[in-house]
């Protein structure tokens, strides 16, 4: 069992140290399902990509910006929000961590 909270914490001080300003751990992998914890430092993005079949984020710490060509959702700690069905892509207005819950093909 993994705690969220250790993961988190260890995942943000990962990215505080990386050059890239992220860092990611794959917490579960039942196929279809998958749910990976997401660290980015403030102002870190991840660049726009196509969405899976289905899949929500939630976040654990901090804040970020979902980008949608249907529009924007600025979330913080606490939100849950479904992945929209198109390209899309993540800026962290803060330093952050979300939990990424994805069902693939």
């Amino acid at each position: 069992m993994d705690d969220l909270n250790v993961l988190a914490e260890e995942h943000l001080t990962a990215a505080r140290a990386s050059a890239h300003g992220r860092s990611a751990h794959l917490v579960l992998q039942q196929p279809p399902l998958r749910q990976t914890v997401i660290a980015l430092t403030e102002g870190t993005a991840l660049d726009e990509h196509n969405a899976p079949p289905a899949a929500s984020l939630l976040v654990l710490r901090g804040s970020v910006r979902l980008t949608a060509a249907s529009g924007d959702a600025e979330l913080s700690s606490g939100v849950l929000h479904p992945i929209p069905q198109e390209r899309h892509g993540l800026l962290a207005l803060q330093d952050a961590v979300v939990l990424l819950t994805a069902v693939n093909d």
